[in-house]
């Protein structure tokens, strides 16, 4: 589940099993793109998901203007970080704005997202940003942990 410290490549992308499950749990009515609707449902338990701020992911991601970001369009943003799109999600993630994604913070977001994680598995994960558990990850090491950046693992 954890990348720990795997260094992806664009080419590689589409054949990440990770990356598709990604996209079919935000992709909430299954029609194979993801909608401000989509968004709306995924975020709902997340309340600093204003309507400003999924408008803004959409149409970060959405190159071909379509209304909707498809799979391409998803794995661009995955890989490359997005323009600003990440720092949203990042944001939506730190419940309580310190500016860290906590324990707490991640192991709630995975499970809300569909994806249950053991206490372990989000320990690995922190620990793929560079990071310790008790301190959480900031935005930088989030970015490792999702495999956009080098991300070596530093423990």
């Amino acid at each position: 589940m954890c990348p720990s410290g795997r260094r992806f490549h664009l080419d590689a992308a589409a054949q990440s099993p990770e990356i598709r499950t990604a996209f079919k749990v935000l992709d909430a009515d299954s029609d194979g793109r993801i909608s401000g609707d989509d968004l709306r449902a995924f975020f709902s338990r997340f309340p600093a998901a204003s309507d400003d701020i999924i408008a803004s992911m959409i149409s970060d991601a959405d190159v071909n203007r379509s209304g909707f970001v498809e799979f391409e369009e998803f794995e661009r943003v995955i890989f490359s970080g997005g323009d600003g799109i990440m720092e949203d999600a990042f944001r939506l993630m730190d419940l309580d704005g310190d500016g860290k994604v906590g324990f707490g913070d991640l192991k709630s977001y995975l499970m809300s997202a569909g994806m249950p994680a053991d206490d372990e598995d989000v320990r690995e994960m922190i620990c793929s940003g560079g990071c310790d558990e008790s301190i959480g990850v900031g935005f930088e090491d989030f970015l490792r942990i999702l495999a956009v950046d080098s991300g070596n693992k530093a423990c």
